[in-house]
């Protein structure tokens, strides 16, 4: 039996793009899956395409409400906490700065209060991004020891969430039951996502709608990986947490091959080779502030939880563009779609 098997595993934002694919693999590995999400924010959402409502412990709920995550924490009772619930747009961060702040450090606190007076053993994966460094645009990668930061809203209230965390591990969870742990991720792609102001999307959204599409920033600098990737170094670093590896308890990155970090103009034209599309220039001078270069180092995480990126850039964005031509094109299953990447992934590692 695997580590998974009867897992009970609290999942917030699991109605989100990330969050569908991992209660997918949770599910598969025999995990109890119990959510904690508001309701998806795209039509269509991979979490519908998916049927996950019916095919696990589905609530409805805001993680800025602390009582009511208190009462979720305490109903389920979880083995495992992912916590990937957050406001994840830069650009919609310019305009809710509140908002972002109150769901990405509150929402972070809330839960962190949840568990404290939990008595058996609780793995909490804390599930931020790339962007939490100061970035300086620089060439050389950012290891887990660069000082963080935040230009815009997302940015800086993903840092201040994890300054957070590490309150939390030295002032109440150093010695207790509760392990902690942050994965910091590069940009993923993956099938079925549905987000606004996301590459991948607006590119199926154009094809499927016959246009060009309008790149915004075209020279953009990205760690670009397949969402398996992330996904299977949260699941490693949840697996060590509950194991009590002190090492673990700490920030970690998963980003994809020094050679992967590609600009969005190499994206669109390797996605181009399998759905021929034009584009247009969509820059705009007075645009708010994007990063334009950026890039990690994955060397902690390969020496301490023994995790590689499998999928190389290629391969991640085939099997994206593959994933959208099947179920949106030919009318493929979404969960059989879903289903074989995650198994060719895991293939992928025997």
């Amino acid at each position: 039996m695997g580590f998974w098997q009867g897992r009970r595993v609290l999942l917030t934002g699991h109605t989100g793009f990330k969050g569908a694919w991992l209660a997918q693999w949770l599910l598969l590995r025999g995990a109890q899956v119990h959510g904690l999400a508001l309701a998806p924010d795209t039509c269509p959402a991979l979490f519908g395409q998916l049927g996950l409502a019916q095919r696990l412990d589905h609530f409805t709920g805001d993680i800025r409400d602390a009582a009511l995550v208190a009462r979720r924490v305490a109903d389920v009772a979880p083995d495992v906490v992912f916590h990937l619930a957050a406001q994840p747009l830069v650009r919609r961060s310019y305009r809710a700065p509140v908002d972002t702040f109150a769901t990405n450090v509150m929402g972070t606190v809330h839960l962190m209060e949840a568990l404290r007076p939990a008595r058996a053993r609780v793995a909490l994966v804390v599930v931020t991004t790339d962007k939490v460094y100061e970035n300086r645009e620089w060439p050389h990668a950012y290891r887990e020891t660069d000082r963080l930061g935040g230009h815009d809203p997302y940015s800086a209230s993903k840092a201040a969430c994890e300054i957070a965390v590490a309150s939390y591990r030295q002032s109440y969870f150093a010695t207790g039951p509760v392990a902690v742990g942050v994965a910091r991720a590069g940009n993923v792609i993956g099938g079925g996502d549905w987000a606004e102001d996301r590459i991948v999307p607006d590119f199926v959204r154009a094809g499927l709608a016959g246009r060009p599409l309008g790149l915004r920033n075209a020279r953009a600098l990205r760690p670009w990986q397949h969402v398996l990737d992330p996904l299977a170094g949260y699941m490693t670093l949840a697996e060590r947490l509950f194991a009590g590896d002190a090492l673990a308890q700490d920030a970690f990155n998963f980003g994809p091959e020094s050679g992967d970090q590609r600009t969005v103009a190499d994206l669109l034209t390797a996605a181009r080779q399998l759905w021929p599309l034009d584009w247009t220039d969509a820059s705009d001078p007075a645009a708010p502030h994007e990063a334009g270069l950026l890039a990690l180092t994955t060397d902690k995480a390969r020496a301490v939880l023994g995790w590689q990126p499998r999928w190389r850039f290629e391969a991640a964005v085939a099997r994206t563009i593959g994933w959208y031509r099947a179920v949106e094109c030919d009318g493929a299953c979404p969960i059989a779609t879903t289903t074989a990447d995650i198994e060719a992934f895991a293939e992928a590692a025997a």
